[in-house]
């Protein structure tokens, strides 16, 4: 199958859509500010609360005329635009391909040489998100604004927080020498004290940040594998992994990791000083002052303030300058609860509350950016992690369905590996708003490694967004059971086994995306119910109608969006940790007695919160002799103040055993 690299065939169609577009842009563009000034977001209004009330009001009667004046001129220009723009979408292509030309920055075919199939398995992180990336007016509704700068600062929090070194911490102590398993964080220390109840309650580790400084040539590197074993030995032939060792006799103390320039190892030596919160004592970059690198920013190229922490041993601040100091990473510190792990004795995987998105992160699937020259701009940062991108996805005017489509369907998928082969389906029963975008289903298929006999490992990623509107589970249904027949003809009509072509091995079959609908309301109970969980597996998920405890929603209540306790990633990801913090700024499940957008009566609701955004994954279809399991999963606030939406990511372990083919 050819991927589309432009979204028309020829470079006159190119030109003439071009045209077109800028006919009808300026009418677009100045009905968008005119419906944008008459709806002020919560943190406009703060920001305004200190200004005389007649000033915001003046600034309206002198902008609204210009603006409709502007509006009327511009109106005899887009119609002819548009008469032209709209026939031209049924020769439009459903997406377009982008890949990283940069042969410094890529390395998607090296990626490829490092799984051969011969070890004992290779792990695959999936990360999936709705980022609101709507025209300013429309998002201006779900309490964000500034869709292009947005834009711009998500891409750059995704690609600085998956392109973060792998930090590793082994344990010396009389009661744990086992190695750290979760590779979503980069420290790990046994929690203690006060936090402990607080761990046990959440159900739900936590991480927090410090200042690391690597490589940027890493930034690609392949997934870290570590061994399942209790021995507290780091794996051999680890590379590009800074290990660092604590001893249990220092009460809790952690020593000055020093790098081991020969093998990338750092053990701990010296005196030590208290960790923060019983484990580690860190020192925050003031934040009194608002500059490059604060997440108050937009033009942040970090986290967040909070995040920018150090480690200090001895009598100063930890030289990493042996190892590099070329630019700045953010590593992670996860704090392992014994008492936790005894709550949650039947979990076989790693779960958290994470600040950042996971380390090595290989395949992103966004929903909701819709806005083109947002998706253009979110699409450049992305580049600067991941080597190929498809972006633009969907129809537009009467092409491919059957009413009109205003917009595409607001889907981009971002890939560490090559992607092979790529399909889009429009859902053609959308009901009232949702029916003006082209709202579907992307279908991929990207290799991952090959055989020693050359045979090609491949795997399936599905990204979707599902019908909105509240009450239509009927329509939600529909497009389960279409994404299902979809996907299973894209496997047939991509799936390759003649004598030229080798049988190829799927690793994986992964279903992620927006699906507007929770595991706990009663209203949902149609869609908790379909065959689609009998085919794929749910990590959050218990059965229809219940999650498991540590699993938390993923819709946030717009109003809060921009309080101070959760406008960045830390504090955000410390709301949510509590049960008090989620009822507060989560929405939560609703049934026929509640209303989620009421926080006086989430208290009687079930679950913690309203968990739209899923990860689902199978082992049906897959090579028969490998094993695919969960290995952590994790909710992500490193967009906070971005979208009302929670990141969250998974990590699947193909196990291939020894002897494989």
């Amino acid at each position: 199958m050819v991927l589309y690299t432009s979204p028309f065939p020829n470079s006159f169609l190119s030109v003439l859509h071009s045209f077109s577009w800028g006919l009808i842009f300026p009418c677009y563009w100045l009905a968008d500010r005119l419906v944008g000034s008459f709806v002020p977001t919560t943190y406009e209004k703060r920001q305004r609360a200190d200004d005389p009330c007649y000033f915001h009001a003046l600034c309206i009667i002198i902008t609204t005329p210009i603006y409709l004046a502007l509006l009327a001129a511009s109106l005899p220009f887009a119609l002819i635009g548009f008469l032209l723009w709209s026939p031209l979408q049924s020769a439009r292509r459903p997406y377009i391909y982008s890949r990283l030309r940069d042969k410094h920055r890529a390395n998607g075919a090296t990626l490829l040489t490092e799984w051969k199939a011969a070890g004992s398995g290779k792990s695959f992180c999936f990360g999936t998100a709705n980022v609101c990336l709507l025209p300013d007016s429309l998002a201006r509704f779900n309490n964000v604004f500034n869709t292009q700068a947005r834009a711009k600062e998500i891409g750059r929090r995704i690609h600085n927080g998956a392109s973060r070194p792998q930090i590793k911490i082994y344990i010396d102590s009389p009661t744990n020498t086992s190695i750290s398993a979760a590779s979503f964080s980069s420290l790990a220390s046994p929690q203690g004290g006060e936090n402990t109840n607080r761990a046990v309650n959440a159900g739900i580790k936590r991480t927090t940040s410090m200042e690391y400084k690597g490589d940027n040539s890493g930034s690609n590197n392949s997934e870290e594998r570590e061994e399942k074993g209790g021995s507290g030995e780091p794996t051999e032939g680890e590379e590009n992994t800074c290990i660092v060792r604590i001893n249990g006799e220092d009460n809790g103390h952690m020593s000055d990791p020093e790098p081991d320039t020969v093998n990338g190892r750092a053990h701990a030596s010296g005196p030590a000083e208290p960790l923060l919160e019983g484990d580690a004592e860190i020192s925050k970059t003031p934040n009194h002052k608002q500059k490059e690198g604060d997440s108050g920013s937009l033009d942040s190229y970090s986290a967040s303030r909070e995040s920018l922490v150090k480690v200090r041993a001895g009598d100063g601040t930890v030289d990493q300058s042996t190892v590099n100091n070329k630019l700045l990473y953010k590593a992670s510190i996860m704090k392992k609860t014994s008492v936790r792990k005894k709550k949650h004795t039947d979990e076989t995987f790693d779960h958290e509350i994470s600040a950042f998105f996971p380390a090595n992160l290989d395949f992103l699937c966004l929903q909701e950016v819709f806005d083109k020259r947002a998706a253009e701009k979110l699409k450049e940062q992305l580049h600067h992690y991941f080597e190929y991108i498809v972006y633009d996805v969907g129809v537009y005017s009467c092409h491919g369905c059957c009413s009109f489509k205003f917009v595409n369907s607001g889907l981009l998928f971002a890939s560490r590996y090559p992607v092979m082969d790529a399909a889009y389906h429009c859902y053609p029963n959308g009901r009232g708003m949702d029916s003006l975008a082209s709202k579907g289903a992307l279908f991929l298929k990207v290799q991952v490694g090959s055989t020693p006999q050359d045979q090609r490992i491949v795997g399936y990623i599905s990204c979707t967004h599902l019908q909105a509107i509240a009450g239509d589970t009927t329509v939600r249904c529909e497009q389960l059971d279409m994404l299902q027949d979809w996907l299973s003809e894209f496997r047939k009509s991509t799936s390759s086994s003649s004598t030229a072509n080798p049988e190829e091995l799927v690793a994986f079959d992964v279903i992620c995306g927006d699906l507007n609908f929770d595991n706990c309301s009663s209203d949902d109970k149609l869609e908790q119910q379909h065959s689609l969980f009998t085919h794929y597996k749910d990590p959050c998920r218990v059965g229809p109608g219940e999650d498991k405890p540590w699993a938390i929603g993923t819709l946030l209540d717009p109003e809060g969006l921009y309080d101070e306790e959760v406008c960045t990633p830390d504090n955000l990801q410390k709301v949510l940790e509590s049960e008090e913090g989620r009822k507060g700024y989560l929405v939560y499940p609703t049934s026929k007695n509640h209303s989620s957008s009421q926080k006086g009566r989430k208290a009687s609701l079930k679950g913690n919160g309203r968990r739209i955004d899923y990860m689902l994954y199978t082992e049906e279809g897959l090579y028969l002799e490998w094993k695919v399991e969960v290995e952590e999963f994790s909710f992500i606030t490193q967009l906070a103040g971005l979208t009302d939406h929670l990141p969250v990511a998974m990590r699947l372990m193909v196990s291939t055993g020894e002897d494989d083919p």
